[in-house]
């Protein structure tokens, strides 16, 4: 469980709780990444005047939450590539995947422990279901489908993260975005070339 702080450095655990509580209530499966985002909404709704600034706007917030968990789907569809995988070159490009979106991951919750963002565990409910339809996938048709959502969500976050790189209000969560554009363009590049090369 991730630790929750307010501005003045306790542990804000009444609206969290509230919000695992009410998902766990209206689903035996809450989903993980919205309650990172409801908590973090919560941090922000309970922010003083004198604390305007030090907390990261909802955007901010949003991006870091959408973006940990973009990296945890990467790394574990990567590990998937590692045993469904038929071409050494999806393999290949599975391993990438783990090294630099664990890299990644690391790098956004070490940021967003010192802005006091709240980060999701595990991926979302509609991630886990992008993932178990690859699980039941091997071989070539395996390799066809990964690439294929690899290409459509690198595209994504390249949007996702060159938009934050431009828009988002905290200095230090935009910077990061900017770094990881040119890691992102390197992922699409590579699993581009793997798409035309399966054709």
């Amino acid at each position: 469980m991730v630790n929750v702080f307010n501005t003045k450095g306790r542990l804000v655990l009444a609206g969290v709780l509230a919000a695992g509580m009410l998902a766990g209530a209206c689903s035996n499966n809450p989903d993980n990444v919205k309650t990172a985002e409801k908590a973090n909404d919560s941090v922000q709704s309970n922010q003083s005047v004198t604390d305007s600034g030090k907390v990261p706007s909802k955007g901010d917030a949003g991006f870091m939450v959408k973006a940990t968990s973009g990296n945890q789907l990467e790394v574990i569809l990567g590990q998937l590539a590692q045993t469904n995988a038929a071409s050494a070159g999806v393999k290949s490009f599975g391993q990438m995947m783990i090294k630099d979106h664990s890299e990644g991951e690391k790098e956004l919750r070490g940021l967003a422990a010192s802005k006091q963002i709240i980060l999701p565990d595990t991926i979302s409910n509609d991630q886990k279901k992008e993932r178990d339809d690859l699980q039941k996938k091997t071989g070539r048709e395996f390799d066809k489908a990964y690439v294929k959502l690899m290409v459509s969500d690198h595209k994504e976050d390249i949007d996702e993260f060159q938009k934050a790189s431009q828009e988002a209000n905290d200095p230090d969560i935009k910077a990061l975005a900017a770094k990881m554009v040119p890691i992102l363009q390197m992922h699409l590049d590579s699993v581009q070339a793997l798409q035309k090369g399966s054709k």
